[in-house]
């Protein structure tokens, strides 16, 4: 019998405190330019609120998200979360890099750093592979070199791209997380950044309200893109996760796919079945951030037309200034579906076990 209240976290966001602190895992050539400009890559909006929770600050004035023992003390065990797949801190942003070698020297030591500095604190933490999405050849050996480790539970590449990801080009990463058994997933925040193109298919947002209302714009377009250049067909145990996207907009994706497909199906010949049917098998999307309608049962509606009892899994965004409470954003939902949503689905996907209640005493 499940546990009533398990929880994972799909998306916690972990940092790095100071610069010098990967200098141990990155190659001395590096050194001088991680320095003076980290990630090296702009574009970013301004947000009048911040990016990261202030109450969130670790009790020496560290970055939020930096320290794994406040993480665990803070938010995971206040909340009961039982697993937090761990995101980083905005290093997809290398996949936009003009420098494709600098890209894979930081990404190889952003993966050193988090198996050191995270996932031997505590089995409840559980990482994402950062890799060089531009560089598919060396993205492929990242995959492969840190697929073995126990802790790693996906690749994790950014929204932001040059081109969308059913590309052909990108098949070889596709082709490395299945073998090794990894899901892939995406992140937002690089859209606009680096040698990537506008942030939307109209052009540049003036601000970040505008900016981040039309994320979804880009998730639609690349699960469009991996289901009709019949990437599922190819990779059918592969598995693709739409991290910090929102959800209400999948449903509308897959209807207008499915009638177009009735018409167009002759130009994509390699699909065996309808494109819903494929998202509903191989897409996962995580909950935050979650669209609050004003009346609640719309919401649920939502959920009962993109079968999210199988696809939807929690996530919190935390430490970062929208973070959804995992004991407050489904409250209106049914149990068995609340609980698909805040663990199972999770635990499906990344093999994780399901915590037993605890069984009665009987009589003495």
């Amino acid at each position: 019998m499940r546990s009533a209240s398990f929880i994972v976290d799909a998306d916690i966001h972990n940092a790095i405190d100071k610069l010098q602190d990967l200098l141990p895992y990155l190659p001395k050539v590096w050194h001088q330019q991680w320095l003076e400009s980290g990630i090296g890559v702009h574009g970013q909006y301004y947000s009048p609120v911040g990016v990261l929770r202030q109450d969130a600050k670790p009790d020496n004035g560290a970055t939020p998200g930096s320290d794994p023992q406040f993480v665990l003390q803070h938010y995971m065990e206040p909340f009961g979360i039982d697993y937090g797949i761990l995101t980083g801190g905005g290093e997809q942003g290398l996949s936009l890099h003009a420098d494709p070698d600098y890209a894979n020297a930081v990404a190889a030591a952003f993966n050193d750093w988090l198996a050191d500095h995270w996932l031997s604190v505590s089995p409840k933490f559980k990482g994402s592979i950062q890799i060089n999405h531009s560089d598919p050849a060396e993205a492929v050996k990242e995959i492969d070199r840190m697929g073995p480790h126990p802790g790693m539970v996906q690749v994790v590449m950014g929204s932001g791209a040059r081109m969308p990801y059913g590309n052909r080009f990108y098949h070889p990463i596709y082709e490395a997380a299945e073998r090794n058994g990894l899901p892939v997933a995406i992140h937002p925040g690089t859209e606009g950044k680096g040698i990537s193109g506008a942030p939307t298919p109209a052009g540049y947002p003036t601000r970040y309200m505008e900016w981040h209302n039309i994320l979804p714009a880009n998730f639609m377009t690349h699960i469009n893109s991996l289901v009709c250049e019949g990437v599922f067909e190819k990779y059918r145990k592969l598995k693709f996760v739409a991290i910090e996207g929102g959800i209400a907009w999948l449903p509308h994706l897959m209807w207008r796919m499915d009638k177009n497909y009735k018409a167009l199906r002759d130009t994509t010949p390699w699909l065996k079945r309808l494109p819903s049917e494929y998202i509903v098998e191989h897409v996962r999307v995580t909950t935050q951030p979650i669209e609050e309608p004003k009346q609640p049962e719309h919401l649920l509606q939502i959920f009962q037309m993109m079968h999210a009892e199988q696809i939807a899994m929690f996530s919190s965004d935390y430490p970062h200034w929208d973070f959804d409470n995992p004991k407050v954003v489904l409250r209106n939902l049914p149990q068995k579906l609340k609980e698909r949503i805040l663990g199972d689905n999770a635990a499906e996907l990344y093999g994780f076990p399901i915590p037993e209640m605890p069984k009665e005493a009987g009589p003495a």
